[in-house]
């Protein structure tokens, strides 16, 4: 392929890999929506009937942070927001692509996992369901999506059932297992793939706990899942 763009090409997102000098290049970003019975439960939803839906933020390196263990990353407050919310998630990504994946294949598609934010301008987000009008500017805004190193699938070998919680300046606000998930990681990602054919490069992420809650401007969120390395960010 030629690179004789006529513009600078645009930074591509890209992941650490624990272990490893190497990095995972991020192609989509797919968000499973209300994925945790009590986080349906909070949004007004039936988590007995409703089927998975998904969602997209921005694959680029504008939306995608890597943010290093260790590290608390520094980010923009989001502007035209006054209700922004925290949702921390499982993060799957897919090492081996396609489509229609049948659910006891689908495990083996996922290169590895990290701790993701799938952060949320809530009352943006709100004015669009009202209007009825598509709600991108609430969930793919630039810093959106923050995510820790990714370590191999290989390495997590109990990531289905570990504990995932998130602390906003120390205190507890989400506090749940990745079991309770309503559909599982395989499930989500053989029903992902009846929709697109996933890719190497994708990231998945498969859900948030109840809990949810708004960010300010200044306090330090801590994401936690247990086997992963954990994910700071500041928003200021």
């Amino acid at each position: 392929m030629s690179s004789n763009f006529v513009i600078p090409a645009p930074q591509m997102a890209a992941l650490p890999v624990a272990g490893t000098e190497a990095r995972f290049p991020v192609r989509r970003v797919y968000c499973v929506g209300r994925n945790y019975a009590g986080h349906a439960r909070e949004m007004g939803s039936d988590p007995t009937r409703e089927p998975p839906f998904f969602f997209c933020k921005p694959g680029d390196a504008q939306a995608v942070v890597a943010v290093m263990p260790g590290v608390t990353a520094q980010l923009p407050f989001p502007p035209q927001t006054s209700n922004f919310h925290h949702e921390c998630e499982l993060v799957a990504a897919i090492g081996k692509g396609g489509a229609n994946i049948p659910i006891g294949e689908a495990l083996s598609h996922v290169f590895g996992y990290a701790v993701g934010l799938d952060m949320t301008r809530r009352d943006l987000q709100g004015k669009m369901k009202d209007a009825g009008r598509p709600w991108e500017i609430g969930k793919a805004f630039d810093y959106s999506a923050p995510v820790g190193l990714l370590h191999p699938a290989a390495s997590v070998p109990g990531i289905e059932k570990a504990a995932i919680s998130l602390q906003v300046d120390g205190v507890m606000k989400q506090d749940s297992h990745v079991s309770h998930l309503i559909w599982s990681i395989a499930e989500t990602i053989a029903n992902l793939s009846t929709l697109f054919t996933l890719e190497p490069g994708d990231l998945i992420f498969t859900g948030t706990p109840e809990g949810v809650g708004a960010v300010q401007r200044g306090q330090t969120l801590t994401a936690r899942i247990e086997g992963l390395s954990e994910l700071s960010v500041r928003y200021v």
